[in-house]
């Protein structure tokens, strides 16, 4: 057994595992650590726990809880972190690079200095690398990022008003699709579902489950219910968060519209796709930008594949049993 905490070098960064030690450590300390980069000064989230030694590569250690020295020295890293940036960018406008500094970042014990840019394609930034070597005289790591990752060190708010999820709690970011935009029916439209980043907005997977549970209770719009009395009618519009269903049924060659909770109504017949709706659908996600269409498209041709593979099964099965009953 090795007793173990878990520490985080940023806010809302990824979270690492560290042996203790004979270290009396609790949450909310900071503390220095040894990373596989060298010396780093992070803040421990949990509570000290008891775990196997099963882990694939053995754990480094807690060096110590963080003394008030420690933290001087880590204020004054942030301090060098801005000038390094300053630095850094007029050596890019020096060399005409076609590429962003988003950020930089010193380790705890200087042994290297991080800088974080975005880019269009691959940069060669070798002479670069060996310009700001001259000057910080320090190990120089250049890393390129995506669009996610600069608004997630950059920060900033959301169209509901809030810090970005992504800068304040969210450690890594989940997979996205336009099919949670239509299982939670929201337009398509790329301005109400982007987030500041341009792609798909993270939360739209945090009521994700919910909405799928409570869409399997209720029925969709087109589709045949009847209710307790046995009337038969067409869903006009569903309610997913209230489970109110609004169908139209047809009394004396007039349409009459009747709310319902949906538990009192019975599905008898689903709504088949036409055509209308499947080039409807089609042209929604036409218009989508690039970055948002293509993972759509992409899950229509698996769902393609996948329904061929299913209709071929189907066929060889059916011959099967058709060839038993003449045998």
């Amino acid at each position: 057994m090795v007793k173990v905490v878990n520490v985080r070098f940023r806010t809302a960064g990824k979270v690492y595992s560290f042996s203790v030690g004979d270290l009396e450590i609790k949450k909310g300390d900071l503390c220095v650590v040894e990373t596989a980069r060298g010396m780093e000064f992070g803040k421990v989230v949990s509570d000290p726990a008891e775990k196997d030694e099963d882990f694939s590569t053995p754990l480094r250690p807690v060096l110590r809880i963080a003394t008030e020295e420690d933290k001087e020295n880590n204020l004054k890293n942030r301090e060098k972190e801005k000038e390094a940036i300053r630095i850094c960018k007029e050596k890019i406008r020096k060399h005409e690079l076609e590429m962003k500094l988003i950020d930089a970042e010193y380790t705890f014990d200087n042994s290297k200095l991080l800088f974080y840019f975005t880019a269009d394609g691959r940069i060669d930034f070798r002479e670069l690398v060996k310009d700001l070597a001259g000057v910080f005289r320090t190990r120089i790591e250049l890393r390129q990022i995506g669009v996610r990752d600069e608004t997630k060190i950059l920060g900033g708010y959301g169209p509901c008003g809030r810090e970005l999820c992504c800068h304040s709690y969210l450690s890594d970011f989940v997979p996205v699709s336009i099919k949670m935009a239509k299982e939670q029916d929201l337009s398509l439209n790329p301005t109400k579902i982007s987030g500041v980043c341009g792609r798909l907005m993270c939360c739209l997977k945090n009521e994700e489950e919910t909405y799928e549970d409570l869409n399997r209770r209720l029925p969709g719009a087109g589709d045949i219910v009847t209710d307790t009395l046995g009337e038969e009618g067409v869903v006009s519009e569903v309610n997913v968060l209230r489970q109110r269903v609004k169908v139209i049924f047809e009394i004396d060659d007039e349409k009459e519209m009747r709310e319902y909770p949906a538990e009192e109504l019975t599905i008898k017949q689903k709504r088949k796709k036409g055509q209308n709706q499947q080039k409807k659908a089609k042209e929604e996600i036409d218009e989508l930008p690039p970055e948002l269409r293509e993972p759509e498209q992409k899950e229509n041709n698996e769902n393609r594949k996948k329904n061929k593979r299913n209709r071929n099964k189907n066929k060889q099965r059916n011959e099967r049993e058709e060839k038993n009953e003449e045998d």
